[in-house]
């Protein structure tokens, strides 16, 4: 496909997506009236697909079919696709909803996969966040083609999806074809979160907020399996009415649709929920959306927002708060916490769950920033261990002599104090400062040493060094 066709194919998605919703607007089927549908593949019905309206959820019968009265606020119609089978996709944007319009009748197709899909792996990109030509430029020629490149490593028939967990543009809502552009050449499905970033400003309230990014991408909150992983996709972010002005809370409605999906997943399940806004310290009614998980044991939450990479586990639940694609804002090549700029890279094996983080531009094995710092009388050893949980060990050597566990501290990495510190800096965007991180290792050695060399294991027992000279 050529350049040409192909944007215009893209725009054709988004600009197709705003006719559809205005003219449906004014078709909308009756409070009351009744949908129905089938889920087939091939002409074979197709039983146990959980249907919803993001209010209700219902499962089709052993013939496919479906029927339920939608809530009178309810926007769209869609399925949470069933495992083996293939992803509906638009240039490979998710599409597996349909518009609420003059319509009561919805089908859904399903290709089955070719292969088993137990074993599978995901990519997350968290805040892109383009800005203008000149940002989407830089996510053109860096991150997508790594991307590309690391999905190419997971080998050749890998089934492998992406997810954007929000901040997808930086209020300027017409590079969202942009984007689209960006997952329709990293040639994998992608499904979408929206970020505070996605929202609409000037239409009223939490209930509007979101009219532009349901237009392109659907409803803000979903659900869909593959292999033996069950995901969510949650709107985390609450528009309080006023200009930019938001928090992080979990609808009601939201908890209410949620508790209702989970119903049909065993306790003991992967469960992935992917979201924008990190939960365990930014979600004011955290506590109720942790009830609503009580009794699963196997759960990893997807978040973005922070511009720094964390990793938090609270009431047993594993919460991967990601480094960016854009870093600090495409000012430099590295989030305010020095995590280099990149994305999480996920591999699924029936319901056991491994992961790294991807640096852009840097080979996989990159996981340890490593600096040397002179003191009066000595000097200081400063590692930054940007995926560390508490099951890692990061060790430490002195000209090839062994010297035991470094001392795990708080502080600030020193390339993001030099690119980022003070109201001058980075060009072109003061705002970006430096952010204290907990995944900092530090040692003091005597002036003589020549060579330190960082050691560190991760919890699935990798290996990953690096070394500089000291002098």
């Amino acid at each position: 496909m050529n350049r040409r066709s192909f944007l215009q194919g893209v725009g054709l998605i988004t600009g197709g997506a705003f006719i559809s919703l205005r003219a449906n607007a004014l078709t909308q089927i009756l409070a009351g009236d009744t949908v129905k549908g089938r889920v087939i593949a091939g002409k074979k019905g197709i039983k146990g697909v959980v249907i919803s309206d993001g209010f209700s959820v219902v499962l089709t019968d052993d013939k496919g079919n479906y029927e339920f009265t939608p809530n009178e606020k309810a926007k769209s119609i869609f399925m949470s696709t069933p495992s083996g089978y293939e992803f509906k996709t638009d240039y490979n944007v998710a599409k597996h909803y349909e518009n609420i319009g003059g319509s009561s009748h919805f089908d859904f197709k399903l290709e089955p996969l070719k292969v088993d899909d137990n074993n599978h792996h995901f990519i997350i990109w968290a805040d892109p966040q383009v800005k203008n030509k000149k940002d989407v430029k830089q996510m053109m020629d860096t991150s997508v083609p790594d991307t590309i490149a690391t999905i190419k490593s997971l080998g050749k028939n890998a089934l492998v999806h992406g997810i954007c967990v929000g901040d997808i543009v930086w209020d300027n809502h017409e590079l969202f074809p942009a984007y689209n552009e960006a997952v329709a050449q990293m040639g994998i499905p992608f499904f979408q979160a929206i970020g505070n970033h996605d929202m609409d400003y000037r239409q009223g309230g939490d209930e509007t907020s979101d009219v532009t990014f349901k237009q392109i991408y659907g409803p803000t909150y979903y659900s869909f399996n593959r292999g033996k992983a069950h995901y969510v996709v949650l709107d985390n972010v609450r528009y309080l009415g006023v200009e930019r002005e938001y928090d992080g809370y979990i609808t009601e409605d939201q908890l209410n649709w949620l508790a209702k999906d989970l119903q049909y997943i065993k306790k003991d399940q992967l469960l992935i929920i992917n979201l924008h806004i990190p939960v365990y310290n930014q979600v004011k009614n955290n506590k109720d959306f942790y009830k609503v998980l009580d009794g699963f044991t196997n759960v990893h939450i997807m978040s973005g927002h922070t511009h720094y990479h964390d990793n938090n586990i609270t009431n047993g639940i594993f919460e991967h708060n990601h480094g960016t694609v854009c870093g600090g804002w495409w000012t430099g090549p590295i989030c305010v916490d020095g995590t280099p700029r990149g994305y999480g890279v996920y591999s699924v094996n029936g319901t056991d769950l491994k992961w790294y983080y991807k640096s852009t531009g840097l080979p996989a094995e990159n996981q340890i920033s490593v600096y040397a710092e002179k003191l009066t009388d000595q000097m200081r050893l400063i590692a930054n261990v940007w995926n560390y949980d508490p099951q890692w060990k990061v060790v430490y050597y002195l000209d090839d002599k062994p010297m035991g566990a470094l001392s795990k501290e708080q502080g600030y990495d020193p390339l993001s104090v030099s690119l980022y510190k003070g109201d001058q800096l980075p060009a072109g965007r003061h705002f970006v400062e430096p952010h204290e991180t907990g995944h900092l290792f530090v040692a003091h050695f005597d002036p003589s040493v020549k060579k330190v060399r960082v050691e560190a294991t991760d919890r699935f027992g990798n290996k990953y060094s690096s070394e500089l000279d000291a002098k």
